[in-house]
C-alpha cells in the first residue's frame, strides 16, 4: 500500500506544516480548510518556511519550486476522492473532528487511509466515526513540523498491520524518525509534556516563582531550550488546556487537573502566541511577561 496524493484536512499551523513535508518528500498535496483564504493563507506559510529552507542550505530553489507546485489550495472536498491518504488536522475538538470525518467517507475512495493529528483525543473512539476503523490511526506529528523529527504512530483497537506498515513508510520517506504509542490518552509525549506544562502554571498561580523565574528555572536547571510557560505560549494555551482536559477527563486521576489560572487565560482569550498574548504579551518589539 503506497500514497500518490495527500489531503490535509486544515491550513493552520499543524496543517500547513503536515502540507510543507509531504509536498518536499515528493506527494501531490490538497490543502483544504473552511475557506479560501484560510488555504491560501496555508500556502504563504508553507512559502514562507521553505524560503527559509533555501537560506539556510537546507533545500535548493529547485525542490522549493517543485514543491510548491505540488500543493493546491481548496475550500471544498470536490477533489478529495483522488487522494490515497487523508490527514485532518483540524482544531483539538472531538465534535469538530467526528464532523469531518462523517462528511468525507462518502467521498473519498474506497482503499483510502484516514489518519488523524490529534495530540490527545482517543483513537478508536474517533475511528468509530468512519466506515473503515480498519483504516484509520494517528499519525502525530511535533511542532513545527518542518522542523521536529519525531512523529507519534498510534493505533486504535481496529487498524490493520497493513495500514500501519503504509502509515510508518510514509513517516519514514517524509525524513521523520517514529514511535509506536498505545491509545491512551495524550499518548506519550503530552502525557509527560502537559502535565509539567501545567504544573508550571500552578506554580505561577500559587506563587512560587514568576513567568521569567519560572522559565529560566528550566532553562538553566534542566536545560530546557524552552521554558514551559513560554512553550505553552508556542503550543497555544487553548490547545494545553484541551489535552489537560482529555488526560484529567480520560484517566479519573486529580493531578491532571488543570490549573484555574490557565482556564482563566483561555476564558480571556489569552492564548499565546497565535493571540498576541499568553503569559508573554507579544505585540510590543519583545515577549513581555503577563504576569
Amino acid at each position: 500500500m503506497s500514497f500518490n496524493e495527500i489531503a490535509v484536512i486544515g491550513a493552520g499551523q499543524m496543517g500547513s506544516g503536515i502540507a510543507h513535508v509531504c509536498a518536499l518528500a515528493g506527494y501531490k498535496v490538497q490543502l483544504i480548510d473552511m475557506t479560501m483564504d484560510r488555504a491560501e493563507a496555508g500556502i504563504a506559510t508553507i512559502t514562507g518556511n521553505m524560503n527559509r529552507q533555501v537560506t539556510s542550505g537546507r533545500i535548493s530553489e529547485s525542490e522549493r519550486e517543485a514543491a510548491l507546485d505540488r500543493i493546491r489550495p481548496a475550500d471544498t472536498y470536490d477533489q478529495i476522492n483522488q487522494a490515497d491518504l487523508v490527514v485532518e488536522a483540524a482544531t483539538e475538538s472531538e465534535e469538530v473532528k467526528r464532523s469531518i470525518f462523517t462528511e468525507i467517507c462518502p467521498l473519498i475512495s474506497d482503499d483510502a487511509i484516514i489518519c488523524t493529528n490529534t495530540s490527545s483525543i482517543s483513537i478508536t473512539r474517533l475511528a468509530s466515526a468512519t466506515d473503515r476503523p480498519e483504516k484509520f490511526m494517528g499519525l502525530h506529528f511535533m511542532n513545527p513540523v518542518p522542523v521536529m523529527e519525531l512523529v507519534e504512530l498510534v493505533r486504535g483497537i481496529a487498524t490493520s498491520d497493513e495500514t500501519f506498515e503504509a502509515v510508518r513508510t510514509l513517516a519514514e520517506r517524509l525524513g521523520k524518525q517514529w514511535t509506536s504509542a498505545e491509545d491512551f490518552p495524550a499518548f506519550i509525549v503530552n502525557r509527560i509534556l502537559l502535565p509539567m506544562i501545567n504544573e508550571a502554571v500552578y506554580a505561577l498561580y500559587e506563587g512560587v516563582g514568576s513567568v521569567e523565574g519560572i522559565d529560566k528555572a528550566m532553562r538553566l536547571g534542566a536545560n530546557h531550550p524552552m521554558g514551559p510557560l513560554q512553550l505553552a505560549d508556542f503550543i497555544g494555551l487553548d490547545t494545553c488546556l484541551s489535552i489537560m482536559q482529555v488526560l484529567y477527563d480520560g484517566l479519573a486521576d486529580s493531578k491532571y487537573r488543570p490549573c484555574p489560572l490557565l482556564v482563566k487565560y483561555v476564558e480571556a482569550g489569552w492564548l499565546g502566541r497565535k493571540a498576541g498574548r499568553g503569559f508573554y504579551d507579544y505585540r510590543g518589539d519583545h515577549p513581555v511577561p503577563t504576569r
